[in-house]
């Protein structure tokens, strides 16, 4: 059986596509709210998302670490930014201070207006390839135990040998998101998990089939594995929750002023936007509202049910490669809540009995 795991989300204050929040920029009982209910709900681990709007990701990770503890941290980290030996000292002391709970979501591209908010006015490719080096870098600031140095197109390093390494070996794990070529060919040399938004099967599929390739032609087919990410939507019963989902999609509507939002620039926007335009509901229950609305911007579609038929629509991508699943609310606290008393479990129960079956076919051939 391959492992799941469950990735909820912590900003820093409570607002979504639907919620417009409260005005704050840094909520400090929201956070502790947030984090701790979804440690008791069952989650493994929460993204601290980035974003040149947004409060730090790395220091709000270490608010969260002190006050759970067992909730992993996947700190979204753009690389460029900082020297990368910078940044891996700071991802292994955030793993000794939180005893191996540190991940690192690896986001090179984005909206490249973001990006340029921050200065940098690389073109896509030679981000990505920067990207490379990066990672290489800190891997390497990890593992070393003699000084090593450094030359490539972007960085040069003489002598460096860190005493802090992380509490996890031999390093902190590797989340990588992008769906460009130049994105896939980085993911396959360096991604421990290969992050996607929630598209329909048939995409889903495709996608894990071209990382796979691209990561069979540097020997590491096995060593990837996939994430999803979504926004599901519970009711009590299947019409209940397409209730609450038109609900959300008319209050997102007045919160933006009823008018469209168009997608980014980067290709995963580009790919989910003409998704969502094309049609708002894909297989059971893969539902488009909110995305065609926001510009596909981010984690935007919704799996729309009850919770026996979001998991089941879940298992469906199980079988498909998705071991890890970031389930995030528009309602964020209670769906939170809810997810883990409603729906982790039911994933997990059918996943079990999904493998059950398959090891009973394997026995008896």
């Amino acid at each position: 059986m391959m492992a799941l795991e469950f990735i909820g989300l912590v900003g820093a204050h409570e607002a979504s596509e639907s919620d417009p929040g409260k005005g704050q920029v840094v909520d400090l009982p929201f956070i502790k709210a947030f984090a701790q209910t979804q440690e008791y709900a069952g989650f493994d681990k929460v993204l601290l998302a980035v974003n040149t709007r947004a409060p730090d990701s790395m220091i709000i990770a270490s608010y969260v670490a002190a006050l759970t503890d067992k909730l992993g941290l996947l700190v979204a980290h753009r690389p460029g930014f900082q020297a990368p030996t910078f940044a891996a000292r700071q991802f292994a002391t955030l793993d000794q201070l939180s005893q191996g709970r540190a991940a690192i979501n690896v986001i090179t591209g984005g909206d490249s207006g973001d990006l340029q908010r921050d200065g940098d006015f690389l073109d896509k490719d030679t981000r990505y390839a920067r990207t490379g080096e990066y990672l290489y870098i800190m891997q390497q600031v990890w593992e070393s135990q003699q000084p090593f140095s450094y030359t490539g197109d972007f960085y040069q390093v003489q002598d460096n040998l860190t005493e802090v390494k992380p509490w996890r070996k031999p390093r902190v794990p590797v989340y990588f998101s992008g769906a460009s070529e130049a994105a896939i060919d980085v993911a396959a040399q360096h991604a421990d998990v290969y992050m996607m938004w929630g598209e329909p099967l048939e995409q889903v599929k495709a996608r894990i089939a071209q990382v796979r390739a691209a990561a069979k032609k540097v020997g590491r087919e096995d060593q990837i594995r996939f994430s999803l990410s979504l926004r599901p939507v519970l009711g009590a019963t299947d019409e209940e929750a397409w209730q609450r989902a038109d609900n959300l999609l008319a209050q997102a509507q007045r919160n933006i002023g009823g008018k469209a939002i168009q997608p980014d620039s980067n290709v995963g926007s580009q790919r989910l936007y003409q998704l969502a335009t094309a049609r708002q509901v894909y297989d059971r229950c893969l539902w488009t509202g909110i995305a065609a609305l926001s510009g596909a911007a981010g984690n935007s579609t919704s799996l729309v049910g009850s919770p026996d038929t979001v998991a089941e629509a879940a298992l469906e991508y199980y079988k498909l490669g998705i071991t890890t699943f970031l389930f995030r609310g528009f309602d964020q606290l209670r769906d939170a809540a809810e997810y883990g008393r409603l729906l982790l479990p039911r994933i997990r129960e059918r996943v079990a009995a999904y493998e059950a079956e398959k090891a009973r076919r394997a026995s008896a051939a």
